[in-house]
C-alpha cells in the first residue's frame, strides 16, 4: 500500500462469503483509499471451500471495486499482516455482544503490538446483523434451503453452494 493513503485490512475466512461480508467490504471501500480483503488460513480449521474457491468467489463478488484487493495470509498474526501491507487500519465487524467482547480484547492486544494501526469497528444493518458463514452452512440441507440461503450470499457463492450440495448428495 502507498504511504499517506488511508489503507485498511479486512480479514476473515470467508467460508463462505456472505452478504454481511459484502456490506463490510462496500463500507470499507467507501471509507478507505485502499482495502485489502485478506483470507486468513488456519491449518487447524476445516473449510467447506478450498482457498482457491474462496479467493475466486471474493474476486468475482468484489471486482467492481477499484480500490479493493483480495489476498491471502497464513502463519501470521493479523497485526503483522497489516504491518506488512503498510496498512493504517484494521476493519472488523461486530454483530453481537460476544463479537464485541472478542474484538475488544483483540483490539487491545493489537494496540499493544502496534499503536499506529487503528482498529475500526462497523456494525451491520439490522437486516443482515445475524448473517454469518456458520449460520449459512447450518441452513444447508433441509427441504427448501435454497430459497433461504439465496438471501444471505452473493449469486456466485449461492451457485457454488448448490453445486457442492448436489455433488455431495449424489455420492450417498
Amino acid at each position: 500500500m502507498k504511504k499517506g493513503r488511508r489503507s485498511a485490512v479486512y480479514a476473515g475466512s470467508f467460508d463462505p462469503l456472505t452478504v454481511g461480508h459484502l456490506w463490510m467490504i462496500e463500507e470499507g471501500a467507501r471509507l478507505f483509499d485502499e482495502l485489502v480483503v485478506a483470507i486468513g488460513i488456519n491449518p487447524d480449521k476445516h473449510y467447506a471451500f478450498t482457498l482457491e474457491e474462496r479467493v475466486k468467489m471474493l474476486h468475482d463478488s468484489t471486482k467492481h471495486y477499484k480500490n479493493v484487493k483480495v489476498e491471502t495470509f497464513s502463519n501470521q498474526f493479523l497485526i503483522s499482516y497489516a504491518q506488512s501491507r503498510a496498512a493504517s487500519y484494521i476493519l472488523r465487524g461486530i454483530r453481537s455482544q460476544s463479537d464485541y467482547e472478542y474484538e475488544r480484547v483483540m483490539r487491545n492486544i493489537n494496540g499493544d503490538l502496534d499503536q499506529h494501526i487503528t482498529t475500526i469497528f462497523l456494525t451491520p444493518p439490522r437486516g443482515i446483523a445475524e448473517v454469518s458463514s456458520s449460520m449459512v452452512k447450518g441452513l444447508i440441507g433441509p427441504e427448501g434451503w435454497e430459497k433461504i440461503v439465496k438471501e444471505y450470499v452473493p449469486k456466485a457463492v449461492f451457485d457454488k453452494l448448490v453445486k457442492a450440495y448436489h455433488a455431495k448428495t449424489k455420492l450417498r
